[in-house]
This record gives structure tokens, sequence and C-alpha cells, in this order.
């Protein structure tokens, strides 16, 4: 994809990826999350950079997407998981490898980074995210999610 630059996000980008993840909210889960909350959320986390950090990809210098990494610790593998989580895309953007770029990207640096791997959940639903994670090498596993949120 020309002039596309893949990269670790920086403060200035926070209210963008904010916007990404009220956006993504509504169209996944028909969910209105609070704008308070969400530019909250995404502060926070570059507050804690031990939880995770954000990718962004920029267009002609405009973000056209942005994903979030948060860090698991596993005693199995005695290192970091790296979970991909609140990827979003401008629909403009959709199907046209961008998401493909942003994964090579954060798996290069994984690698660098001796990371034991990368996971990420998608709704069973999800056909084409289905087919997009596959197509990456990405492989299902037999774990089912449960959640208990307060």
């Amino acid at each position: 994809m020309e002039s596309l630059m893949i990269k670790k996000a920086t403060p200035e980008d926070i209210a963008r990826i904010a916007e990404f993840n009220r956006r993504m909210a509504r169209e996944s889960e028909n969910f209105i999350l609070d704008p308070d909350i969400a530019l909250s959320g995404v502060k926070n986390l570059f507050n804690q950079p031990e939880l995770g950090f954000y990718i962004v990809a920029q267009k002609e210098s405009k973000i056209v997407g942005s994903l979030m990494i948060t860090k698991e610790w596993s005693d199995w593998r005695n290192g970091i998981i790296w979970w991909i989580q609140s990827v979003y895309i401008l629909p403009d953007y959709r199907r046209k490898g961008l998401f493909r770029e942003m994964y090579q990207y954060i798996r290069k640096m994984a690698v660098r980074q001796n990371i034991s791997g990368l996971r990420l959940y998608v709704d069973k639903e999800n056909l084409t995210a289905l087919n997009t994670y596959q197509a990456l090498g990405m492989t299902e596993t037999d774990y089912k999610l449960f959640e208990d949120l307060f």
C-alpha cells in the first residue's frame, strides 16, 4: 500500500484512537461508548506502558487504522504473549491489506523482543476477520472465552 506508514502510536494519536474505539463499539456491538471513558481508557494505557501500547497506520499523514497490544504473562512459556485488540480500520481502507501490514509490523516487533506469541479473539460470526487471520497463518484454538465483567 503506497505511502502507508505503520508506527507505534504517540500521545498525539490519543484522540483519534479513542474515536476509533467508539466507532468500533458502535459497528461491532451496536454499543454507544461514552466519549470520556473512551478517551480516558486510551490515555491510561499510554500512562501505563507496562500494560501495552497502540499501533497506528497512517496514509498521507492521516491515521486510517489502529490496534492495541496488551500483554499476558505465560508461565507455560515463561514469556509474554501479546494480545491484539481494538482493531479498527476506516471503512474506505478495509479489504486493502492494511491489517496484514499492521500484523506483519507487530509480528516482526514481537520476534525482535522475544515475545512468545500473538493472540486475538474474534466474534465467531465475523467471517471476513476469521478468513483474514487464517490467511496470515494464525490458527484457531480449542479454547472458549469466558468472562465476568463488573
